[in-house]
């Protein structure tokens, strides 16, 4: 009969594949035994309601805030042990991180994705592969809930590219002076501002879900995520609407320190940025500029300026993962091929195994695809690519050509111009924070 690993024989597996799934089990083990000095034990589980105080205080040192009073019981009532997860040494909490269960825009469709958020550990933790056996285990946790991607903010974006992790967005942010804002226009249309605590929110959710799936990777927000983490008594809001009393547009902004702190505006058309900008102009009185601070990095604003000498930033922001290629890819459409429809793949993962090895990409004349893992190695592959560069081509933020410039993805150049003309083109963005 042979070896067998999980009813599959270990001839089709391939060595590296067998190699990746062997260690696992043997890492997952080493979670149980006890520790070399025979006294602690390794557990990794969700949190008890009864640990709300050890979790806050890992909180607290880890990021540096104090939370009191009111606060922290208002922390308490919201505290959801079951989306934290922590490792305990036998002293106590070793280490956590929350996984939240949400979803992202990829396509135009919502992707089901694990966010992962509030990464802590103890000083004298750290450096002893804490926070590698959580994230190892947090992986194995969203791929058994059928999450197909994960998010997270980086602490350190070379920590978690060894992950997988792979930078997926960048937002700009813009400091305008007042002189340099838009011109005021005669626009048929009115703006209604109020506090966006009572705001309408079916307004905001229908004007944000028609920006939002323009992009790949933003946040599918729920009536809870609008109220706990967009909307508050400090924000100011004004929508647009149309001759006809639609709405097509909405601003998000503070006033401090004589500067507009502008944290999303959202438009459905020309004539809707056109009236919000007259809106925002005519507070040149109260003010002396604006800061924009979560623009997507295809915006065109500084050229649309009677004078576009403004300062403008570039910042690197999320970081994605895929946790199921195979999921994933099967749930994108892609550019229908020319000529040939398959290449091998071979993807390199060793921390979600179930990714890693040599794979069969098949696309049909109508885009849709089909991954088949194969017997085989590397050296018979058409391309290869880590499963972070992988995400970083699939959500739109890198193309295949420039990525094998620069060899993050490698193969034959035929390969490289197939994978190039299948995967189409794509803006990423996050207007959100976890």
């Amino acid at each position: 009969m042979g070896i067998r690993y999980f009813g599959h024989p270990v001839s089709i597996l391939g060595e590296g594949l067998l190699y990746s799934l062997l260690k696992q089990i043997l890492y997952s083990c080493c979670l149980k035994s006890q520790s070399t000095n025979g006294v602690s034990r390794m557990e990794i589980r969700q949190l008890r309601a009864e640990e709300f105080e050890d979790s806050l205080s890992l909180s607290e040192y880890a990021f540096q805030y104090k939370v009191s009073g009111e606060d922290r019981e208002r922390a308490r009532e919201n505290f959801k042990p079951e989306q934290v997860w922590g490792l305990f040494d036998g002293e106590g909490i070793g280490a956590k991180l929350t996984l939240l269960p949400l979803q992202v825009n990829i396509q135009g469709k919502p992707v089901s994705m694990g966010g992962i958020a509030g990464v802590a550990t103890w000083p004298e933790n750290r450096r002893q592969g804490y926070v590698a056996q959580l994230l190892t285990h947090a992986l194995q946790t969203m791929n058994d809930a059928g999450h197909m991607l994960s998010l997270l903010h980086p602490f350190l974006i070379p920590f978690y590219r060894k992950f997988g992790w792979e930078v997926y967005c960048e937002y700009k942010q813009y400091t305008i002076p007042v002189r340099n804002f838009p011109h005021k226009t005669e626009i048929k249309g009115t703006v209604k501002r109020g506090n966006a605590a009572n705001a309408d929110l079916a307004i905001l959710q229908q004007l944000y879900d028609q920006f939002a799936v323009r992009y790949n990777g933003t946040l599918n927000r729920s009536t809870d995520w609008w109220r706990d983490s967009v909307l508050d008594d400090a924000v100011h809001l004004g929508v647009f609407y149309s001759e006809l009393g639609e709405p097509e547009g909405y601003v998000l902004y503070k006033i401090i320190n004589k500067e507009l702190v502008i944290d999303e505006f959202i438009y459905r058309n020309e004539q809707a940025r056109q009236g919000l900008w007259t809106f925002l102009a005519n507070h040149d009185s109260m003010i002396n500029g604006a800061k924009l601070k979560m623009v997507p990095a295809d915006d065109i604003l500084p050229f649309l300026l009677p004078d576009p000498r403004i300062t403008q930033e570039n910042h690197p922001y999320f970081m994605a993962r895929i946790v199921n290629m195979k999921a994933l890819v099967e749930s994108m459409i892609f550019s229908a091929p020319q000529g040939v429809q398959e290449r091998q793949i071979y993807i390199e993962d060793k921390y979600a195994p179930w990714n890693e090895g040599l794979w069969r990409w098949r696309v049909s004349a109508e885009g849709t695809a089909s991954l088949i893992q194969v017997q085989g190695e590397r050296a018979e592959a058409d391309l290869v690519c880590s499963i972070g560069t992988l995400t970083a081509l699939l959500m739109g933020y890198k193309r295949p050509v420039e990525t094998a410039r620069y060899e993050q993805l490698t193969g034959s150049a035929e390969a490289v111009e197939w994978f190039e003309a299948l995967i189409p083109q794509a803006n990423t963005a996050l207007f959100d924070f976890f």
